[in-house]
């Protein structure tokens, strides 16, 4: 049962949050190259840092059910499987300066809940999942909301980026909030193929203590 809950943990959260990068493959000779003088370093800028957040985010109202429409994601799991993703929701609530998340997801058929706990940060509408190191934390910035219908959060780990559409409902979004979702995306360089639509049916209702992971107790 362990080395089942340990593969669901890795496929799952691979398949939620989608933030461990992208394999890139190199082939062919290449020429050595010439000695040149290093230019000047510029300051690092993180990606998610050149899309600050409203500054009007109220976080007590992002608390509640969320449902996952869409991924704007580079993440290799997704450029591979995205046509077999699974219905997804996620639950927020608040308590202190956390915001304790589930994410509920199917994998071989079997529902299962991940339990995790984000950080509140100074900066409204900004979070973090905290890694075993802190190179290894995922920064999250709500990127824009109205808190009943529709949210475009984006996820930072490791300079990659995915950002998510989610939706209080599932019915379809408008297209004007779609168009929002597919700008914000082109800004970070994920364009249309790069975006991957999940299944608006069938998703987890409750869900037994067997098959909850909770990764709480390590941040």
């Amino acid at each position: 049962m362990a080395r089942i809950r340990a593969f669901v943990l890795n496929a799952a959260i691979l398949s939620a949050l989608c933030l461990w990068g992208v394999t890139e493959a190199v082939g062919g000779a290449v020429s050595r190259p010439r000695p040149q003088r290093r230019p000047s370093k510029k300051p690092k800028v993180d990606p998610i840092d050149l899309t600050p957040p409203p500054q009007n985010i109220n976080i007590q109202q992002m608390t509640g059910t969320w449902y996952l429409l869409n991924v704007a994601s580079k993440c290799l799991h997704l450029i591979n499987h995205g046509t077999k993703v699974e219905p997804t929701v996620m639950t927020l609530t608040l308590q202190d300066q956390t915001m304790l998340v589930s994410t509920k997801t199917r994998h071989n058929h079997q529902c299962w809940e991940i339990l995790q706990m984000y950080t509140l940060t100074s900066t409204p509408g900004r979070m973090t999942l905290r890694g075993a190191r802190p190179e290894l934390n995922t920064e999250i910035m709500i990127a824009e909301t109205d808190y009943s219908s529709y949210a475009i959060i984006s996820y930072q780990k490791q300079g990659r980026m995915t950002t998510k559409l989610y939706s209080r409902t599932v019915d379809k979004l408008s297209e004007p909030m779609l168009t929002k979702f597919e700008t914000l995306a082109e800004k970070q360089s994920l364009g249309l193929a790069f975006l991957f639509p999940f299944p608006t049916y069938s998703h987890c209702g409750a869900v037994d203590r067997d098959h909850q992971i909770s990764k709480r107790q390590l941040m």
